[in-house]
């Protein structure tokens, strides 16, 4: 039975839940409201709706994440069993005062969704990856796997596609446009700004400095965009890698055919001449599955002028390498990472799983892939460009990451973006662009 949630009896979820399962359609929120009469009878008014409301999310909604989940500011829910739940709004991770009444409430939440998206969680398959119906993506963790119970992520979409601007100015904010709340401790550029006293002509000066910093950085990745460079996007969990991509495609020509693969969407774009591929897990019987090597094959035979691969985490490598290597310039991708040179190790894991040799592997790297953009947090929590690197390959034979502009750590309250400076990869990275009729901006697109 049904543990008692927020003042409602377990009886009348139970017998609310029963009556649904008759619906032959969806149940909608009057199928709620009609079974609801039938199982609690005549309620005073004030009572009626705040049970309609607690049923209807426990049944249709997200249960008690729910009004997290309406908060715009909201970009990420984490569940840690029935008594835990987290929420990032842009600042990091925060303790929600929110709980469940049990696991079981837990884990009939997270079979409901998970459903939701097509995909099946259950004993036999305890996790599952599925995307919802509003764009969110889900990740699910059943117990006894999950140890201290039922874990969830839930990462909500972008709704508003993100301009390049938006993201390097750190301005981007959630998907209604809401600036990102910082976490506690940490200054906003108000607060440092009183803490500094600084003249007002500095504060001028300062605010002038970051915004051309901000533009030249903007400026600096569309070019690679523009050169139709293959471009790597690093960085950690979390760091914006998929929202940087999705900027980055939004400087594509709307005359290009992008095609994208990704084994959940999570990409927000629009734009026309688009085509999406999307995986697909096992049935019950194990058959059926649909992985991101067997999209990107499919990719290259729907002649794209881009092709994008939202992540690359397993033996679909080769196939990425390949394609790379075969005319089809200007692809993109994201690769974990935690520094900007650890992009030719994480490649040689992937490579592995695909059967590759260390050497064959670095010698496709090295004639697939030009460019890669690092992403970090920093202090404040704010997604930023930590680095721009150059791929080079050794007398050896290996590829190596040569930073071409990195970020002055940290990045000042007054340039979320961080302001970049040369680094040693940078005439390498101009050689790169002029070859194809690109310049990088001043103050970077000169030789000294």
């Amino acid at each position: 039975m049904t543990a008692p949630v927020r003042g409602v009896p377990a009886a009348t979820i139970d017998g609310v839940r029963d009556r649904l399962a008759d619906v032959v359609h969806p149940p909608t929120r009057a199928d709620v409201a009609r079974a609801l009469a039938e199982v609690a009878g005549p309620l005073r008014e004030e009572d009626r709706e705040a049970t309609r409301r607690v049923v209807t999310a426990e049944l249709l909604g997200a249960g008690p994440l729910d009004e997290l989940l309406a908060d715009p500011a909201v970009t990420d829910v984490l569940v840690n069993g029935p008594a835990e739940v987290w929420a990032d709004r842009g600042g990091g991770l925060e303790r929600a005062d929110v709980w469940f009444a049990d696991d079981d409430t837990v884990r009939r939440l997270a079979t409901r969704l998970a459903a939701s998206g097509g995909r099946r969680l259950d004993a036999a398959a305890p996790f599952a990856d599925a995307r919802l119906p509003d764009g969110t993506r889900l990740h699910a963790v059943l117990t006894p796997v999950a140890i201290g119970g039922t874990c969830l992520s839930l990462r909500r979409p972008r709704r508003v596609p993100i301009g390049l601007a938006e993201f390097v100015t750190g301005d981007a904010g959630d998907a209604t446009g809401t600036p990102p709340r910082r976490s506690a401790g940490t200054e906003s550029p108000e607060a440092h700004a009183a803490t500094t006293k600084p003249s007002a002509a500095g504060g001028r000066s300062a605010g002038i400095a970051a915004r051309r910093d901000g533009e030249t950085l903007v400026d600096v990745l569309r070019a690679l965009v523009d050169a139709r460079l293959a471009i790597a996007v690093t960085g950690g969990t979390g760091t914006g890698k998929t929202t940087l991509l999705a900027a980055l495609l939004g400087c594509v020509s709307p005359a290009e055919r992008v095609v994208i693969v990704e084994d959940t969407t999570e990409l927000a774009l629009e734009r026309d001449n688009l085509v999406r591929l999307q995986g697909r897990p096992p049935n019950i019987e194990g058959a059926g599955a649909i992985t991101q090597r067997d999209l990107v094959r499919q990719a290259l035979r729907m002649r794209p002028d881009r092709l994008v691969v939202g992540e690359v985490r397993g033996p679909e490598v080769l196939d990425l390498l390949v394609a790379f290597n075969t005319g089809h310039e200007g692809g993109l991708t994201t690769v974990h990472g935690n520094a900007p040179g650890a992009l030719p190790a994480r490649m040689e894991a992937l490579g592995a799983l695909a059967g590759l040799s260390r050497p064959a592997l670095h010698s496709l790297l090295a004639a697939a892939v030009q460019v890669t953009v690092h992403l970090r947090r920093d202090d404040a929590g704010r997604r930023v460009v930590a680095a721009v690197g150059v791929l080079r390959q050794d007398p050896g034979g290996l590829v190596r990451v040569r930073p071409a502009l990195v970020a002055t750590p940290p990045a000042p309250p007054e340039a979320p973006g961080g302001r970049m400076l040369p680094a040693d990869g940078l005439p390498w990275l101009r050689d790169l662009l002029r070859d194809r009729g690109v310049a990088l901006p001043p103050p970077f697109g000169s030789r000294p």
